[in-house]
């Protein structure tokens, strides 16, 4: 049995895989809030007191866990809650023989080769180059950013961390210049995370129209990101319609940034929660549009596939397999 988890700022999502024939198969899956635990190895303690049914007796040969942050020297200090997710504590707290941890893009790296082809929307099909470097790029609750490069000796594609995320936002249009002006008022450094999240929402819907206001607005406890990326979609609010558009021409941008910056003619991935929620707009092309607006390189950025990765188990799955990997070597 492998043990996989996804730790992300909001939700944790674990899950028990069994093995045949290099194949996993999810035989039990929880979700947990993260902000109830005061450290991670409690909601593995939970969740593996809930699985013990589907265990019957069978042991966990090993774990590995995507998790949102930098991981240095096996060890990382999650980006947006207080917890150090450390190898070394979970291998003496689980008694696995190996624990695998790695950054959550990472993991979602992990999972490409694995995915069927139904768990992909293709926003441009281009031209694929064997082996040509590969970019994820997913905004949740935050914004994470990875590449993979084809290893030769491993036969196999290594995924490079990033995170290019927390670096400096850069407008694109008239409009966006304001909004950094409008962003640089409130914040010491505006990040591309700040807007390519769930609370980027917001803060686009208050820098467009500040007197237009919703009910989750009031509400310190609420999120606001739904009731705008709903009534976006739904055009039952010409600010949300609007803020939907904004965000979506700055995520296309960015995306496009980091696939010049790896030159990623193997593909682009855009994974995260957000892309498939609101994936009717995604697909309108406005997201590909600004993608792709790189002036003279245009031509090379119409030949990048891009696709959008539906299966939010995605993470989950990169990160079983990578354990598997480790007891296989």
């Amino acid at each position: 049995m492998i043990l996989a988890g996804d730790v992300g700022g909001t939700k944790c999502n674990l899950a028990l895989f069994s093995e045949k024939g290099d194949k996993l198969t999810a035989v039990f899956k929880q979700r947990f809030a993260s902000k109830e635990f005061a450290q991670f190895s409690l909601i593995v303690k939970e969740f593996l007191r809930q699985a013990a049914p589907y265990l019957a007796g069978r042991r966990i040969e090993a774990a590995g866990f995507g998790v949102a942050g930098p991981v240095i020297k096996n060890r990382v200090r999650a980006t947006n809650l207080p917890w150090v997710v450390d190898t070394e504590n979970l291998v003496d707290e689980l008694k696995v023989k190996q624990v695998v941890v790695l950054n959550d893009l990472g993991a979602t790296g992990h999972s490409v080769e694995h995915l069927p082809p139904e768990d992909f929307c293709v926003l441009n099909t281009g031209k694929l180059e064997p082996g040509g470097t590969k970019a994820l790029i997913a905004a949740g609750t935050g914004l994470g950013q990875s590449f993979l490069v084809w290893n030769e000796n491993e036969n196999r594609y290594k995924v490079v961390p990033s995170e290019g995320g927390h670096s400096d936002f850069a407008p694109h249009t008239e409009l966006q210049i304001e909004l950094l002006r409008f962003m640089r008022r409130r914040y010491p450094q505006v990040s591309w995370e700040l807007i390519l999240s769930g609370r980027g929402f917001r803060t686009l819907h208050e820098f467009l129209s500040p007197t237009v206001r919703h009910a989750t607005f009031e509400d310190p406890d609420a999120d606001p990101a739904p009731v705008i990326t709903r009534q976006g979609l739904d055009k039952s609010c010409p600010v949300c319609v609007e803020t939907l558009e904004l965000w979506c021409a700055i995520y296309g941008a960015e995306a496009g940034n980091l696939a010049l910056k790896v030159l990623a003619l193997g593909g682009v991935f855009v994974a995260g929660g957000i892309a498939v929620k609101i994936l009717d707009k995604i697909k309108d092309g406005s997201f590909f549009q600004s993608f792709q607006d790189k002036w003279k390189f245009e031509s090379l950025m119409n030949n990048i596939p891009v696709s959008v990765i539906l299966n939010e188990s995605a993470p989950l799955i990169g990160a079983a397999y990578e354990a598997l990997a480790a007891i296989q070597k």
